[in-house]
């Protein structure tokens, strides 16, 4: 099976396959989960045909009510002087980063090649596009791997473009897990090894194609990111030799063959920041303005050597306020800072186990800064799908809910509720609680050493706890 190649000019053919699958397709923000196209499957980038080209002004650089003219000149020019290393709006395709490359490891597993899923005809001409793009980026190459993925198409909700994905269920369920420390994934950056490009091919109706760059949604994609970001930062290793390197960094790769050489850098540097970064989300602080662009100007250097980009729309330097992993961050401490309040403070009471999993889910995150949030939190965790079947019926929710409405928050005023209704009395009272707490989050004071820290202690019938604080 060898179809032709749609950047050559030629007559794009179709693969010849024995057999089609059903087509499988999610509409965006319906019934498609974020987890499982985050977990599972990689979706293709949408690569643009033109970039915004970058310029000095662009750099999102301090606050003109506190800093000077002079400081944000100063740090802005510092940023400009590595320019090669920004990207604008609409380049979803950063150059390849140096140093790492992604392999798999399947075990003794013997290639498995799934069949071609079905693509309406409305949308195989956009599925047709997307390919010949990726081909012409080359980040996807034709291929004649033993192994096949399947496509899995996402409607976007104009209900006319379509997000492309692979389903990496079976590959992922084969691969032997990478043990390193790591949070989160978002990006694509890693070259590929041979074997794993083999191994992560997909087919289409169009033929079988396969990576050039490690996508997000593989099973180590996390673990290899962060340790590239780690080595980054802390100058763990040298980075491999490249073409056109005036002075070898390490021993040849062929007689040293290793992917990530144990070998520690030590040029008398210490590390960038001082701390970890969160894959892709990198958080500077600084005591002053001349320590913030020291700061900036060592981590431009390891960007530099390590070939990073930077998306100049998505970085903000010198703020005296961030927003960084769902919360915000200054110098008066960290404060709650959910994508969309609203969606939760509007929500009501959930009808399913899990929907109720979710909500509990979202607030989590946020758990030290919601005071007794693991008291109210327990009377939810504590119902099941049993019981949210038993209030599938229109009568048993209003009558909970009207019994809700007229039971003060220490339970008085029901007229002997059952003890069914007495847990879903219970069940709405903190549900509601929750809701009000999270909108009233308490800014969360960061540590300060020359201070007197108290150990603060609680205790119920149920559970003991006790928290460092000043």
């Amino acid at each position: 099976m060898t179809p032709s190649d749609p950047t050559h000019g030629g007559t794009t053919t179709e693969a010849t396959v024995p057999a089609e699958d059903e087509q499988v397709c999610y509409h965006e923000g319906g019934d498609l989960r974020a987890e499982d196209v985050e977990l599972e499957m990689a979706v293709l980038p949408e690569v643009t045909q033109s970039t915004e080209e970058v310029t000095i002004e662009d750099i999102q650089v301090g606050d003109p009510t506190v800093n000077s003219a002079e400081e944000i000149d100063r740090l802005r020019r510092l940023i400009w002087r590595r320019r090669h290393l920004l990207i604008g709006k609409g380049n979803a395709l950063p150059p390849a980063a140096r140093g790492i490359v992604c392999d798999i490891d399947v075990g003794g597993a013997k290639p498995i090649a799934q069949r071609v899923r079905k693509v309406t005809p409305q949308f195989r001409e956009k599925l047709s596009d997307l390919i010949k793009g990726l081909l012409g980026a080359r980040i996807i190459k034709m291929s004649t791997s033993p192994w096949a993925s399947p496509i899995v198409v996402i409607i976007k909700k104009n209900g006319v473009d379509i997000r492309l994905c692979i389903d990496y269920r079976l590959v992922n369920s084969l691969t032997r897990l990478m043990i390193y420390p790591m949070p989160l994934i978002n990006d694509l950056l890693e070259d590929l090894d041979k074997t794993a490009r083999a191994i992560l091919a997909f087919i289409t109706p169009f033929g079988l194609f396969e990576w050039n760059r490690m996508p997000f949604g593989l099973k180590n994609a996390p673990q290899i990111y962060q340790r590239m970001l780690d080595n980054a930062l802390y100058g763990f290793t040298r980075i491999s030799r490249l073409e056109g390197d005036p002075v070898p960094k390490q021993p040849d790769p062929e007689t040293s063959p290793d992917l990530i050489p144990t070998e520690p850098k030590d040029d008398g540097k210490k590390s960038v920041l001082g701390r970890r970064s969160y894959i892709d989300d990198i958080l500077i602080t600084a005591e002053s303005w001349d320590h913030l662009c020291h700061r900036v100007e060592g981590l431009l250097d390891v960007c530099d050597e390590w070939n990073l980009s930077i998306s100049v729309v998505k970085s903000f330097w010198g703020k005296g306020q961030v927003e960084y992993l769902g919360h915000k961050v200054s110098s008066h401490g960290l404060e709650a800072n959910p994508k969309d309040l609203s969606a939760l403070t509007d929500l009501p009471f959930p009808g399913s186990l899990r929907a109720m999993q979710s909500f509990l889910g979202s607030l989590n995150y946020y758990s030290r800064l919601i005071e007794d949030y693991a008291i109210y939190a327990a009377v939810l965790y504590e119902l099941r799908e049993v019981d949210f079947a038993a209030m599938s019926k229109p009568e048993n929710r209003s009558r909970v809910q009207n019994l809700a409405a007229a039971t003060g928050d220490n339970l008085e005023g029901a007229r002997d509720p059952a003890d069914a209704d007495l847990r879903w009395i219970r069940a709405h009272k903190s549900f509601a609680k929750l809701k009000e707490k999270v909108v009233s989050t308490p800014i969360l004071r960061h540590f300060q050493p020359e201070l007197q820290p108290v150990v603060v202690v609680y205790a119920n019938e149920w559970a003991i706890s006790a928290a460092l604080m000043q």
